[in-house]
């Protein structure tokens, strides 16, 4: 949710104690489902359609893991700790604009860390999906 004009998680955001008001609103540029709760599912729907899951040629028994090394796993580190709670993309400008087409900052990085994962064989694929006008190239880097 947004407190006091930032977006933020709100178990986390301490509330100032010498502040005589704080201000809690949804999330900015979503449609608001009820009180503070903004309706997600285009942005889940947007996450999904990057195919978030590990997808691999290579096939093996569902009891072995698909391991990798140290250095594999640690490319993925900031990467795999997002709760996908769209703080991130609806602070963003260009997703407030085309908030149908564009990805936005958390689909983009989870599309990234899958692409990154050397345990995926998909990468090209992957790719491919995000080559379009809107979905990747409307990031203007912001860093709102």
């Amino acid at each position: 949710m947004n407190i006091d004009g930032g977006n933020t998680l709100a178990c986390l955001a301490p509330i100032k104690k010498n502040s005589e008001v704080t201000k809690i609103y949804p999330l900015p540029h979503m449609y608001v489902v009820r009180d503070l709760v903004p309706d997600l599912n285009n942005f889940y729907d947007q996450y999904r359609s990057i195919q978030p899951w590990l997808q691999s040629d290579e096939v093996k028994p569902a009891d072995v893991e698909h391991l990798q090394s140290k250095e594999d796993r640690k490319k993925l580190d900031g990467m795999y700790e997002c709760i996908l709670c769209a703080c991130c993309s609806t602070s963003c400008p260009s997703y407030w604009w085309n908030p149908d087409k564009y990805l936005g900052p958390a689909v983009l990085m989870q599309a990234f860390r899958w692409i990154e994962d050397s345990r995926d064989t998909q990468t090209e694929a992957r790719l491919r999906a995000l080559d379009d006008s809107f979905k990747l190239y409307k990031c203007h880097t912001i860093m709102n």
